[in-house]
């Protein structure tokens, strides 16, 4: 199995790459790519992990981006993770998100939410890529939610209560930055994100790769279209199940969505546009 989407405590899951790698040798999955959120630091770890275990690594990032008003995500797939514009990108987004978080705890102590710290987000984090679950995990400690989905639906979702907005890139420069570390550029979950078929065709002409057409929030029909449009703008297709732990959505598994070899092979054969001097992205060894 194929599974081209998950995620790690280094930016929003609740596994360490040891244990992601593990849940991926158990359900079968034999192709792993992990697409942490802006960040590119554990993808050293991913390495050494997917090796112990016998499951190919795909180096990937899932960038934070704005189309037209709204935010939009760019995966990057079978990138090279050492690559110089990737890391300032990783360092700069990191410092952001934490003065987002600050302000989101700052908020919440305002609301009278005892305990909440930034320790505690910190610690819930593991110290790196600050994000909303992992104020939700400190929300859930303190007693002031029953889940970190709760959490979300009462204080942590959009223009919620603890909301505060986070940089986005505009998704041109976000392809470019990928094509620059020899990876492939693709729409992460059209579909929950409203991207229409002429959105899709005007970011064909800036260089976007392709679309994540099989994801847990595509229904089958939608899905089936957004394969019709890749077809016919000439974009590769990806699919993944876009894990991020028990702990955070109890209801994805690895392996959820799946992508077949052949499918795997063209996006691979994308990639090698990008590749300098003919070489491929890092890969598991």
């Amino acid at each position: 199995m194929i599974d081209l989407h998950s995620h790690t405590l280094h930016s929003d899951g609740d596994r360490s790459p040891a244990e992601l790698f593990a849940e991926a040798k158990a359900a079968g999955v034999t192709v792993l790519a992990v697409t942490d959120h802006d960040t590119v630091y554990g993808l050293g770890e991913c390495r050494d992990a997917s090796e112990a275990v016998g499951v190919r690594l795909v180096p990937g990032i899932e960038l934070s981006c704005e189309l037209h008003g709204r935010e939009v995500h760019v995966l990057g797939h079978l990138i090279d993770f050492e690559s110089q514009a990737l890391g300032r990108l990783a360092t700069d987004m990191l410092a952001e998100r934490r003065e987002r978080m600050e302000r989101m705890v700052g908020l919440a102590q305002e609301m009278g939410f005892s305990g909440v710290t930034m320790d505690r987000v910190i610690a819930a984090s593991g110290g790196e890529n600050l994000g909303r679950p992992h104020l939700a995990r400190a929300l859930v400690d303190c007693g002031h939610a029953q889940s970190i989905k709760d959490a979300f639906d009462r204080f942590l979702h959009t223009n919620g209560s603890l909301w505060v907005d986070r940089l986005r890139l505009p998704v041109p420069e976000a392809i470019r930055l990928v094509h620059d570390a020899a990876g492939t550029a693709t729409i992460a979950h059209p579909g929950a994100n409203g991207i229409s078929r002429q959105e899709l065709q005007a970011l064909v002409g800036e260089g976007l790769d392709g679309v994540e057409a099989w994801h847990p929030e595509h229904p089958p029909n939608q899905a089936e279209a957004f394969v019709r449009w890749a077809e016919e703008l000439g974009l590769v297709v990806t699919a993944g199940s876009d894990y991020h732990g028990p702990g955070v959505q109890p209801d994805r598994h690895l392996g959820d969505r799946t992508l077949s070899p052949e499918r795997f092979a063209a996006l691979e054969d994308r990639a090698r546009r990008y590749a300098p001097e003919g070489r491929r992205p890092p890969r598991a060894r």
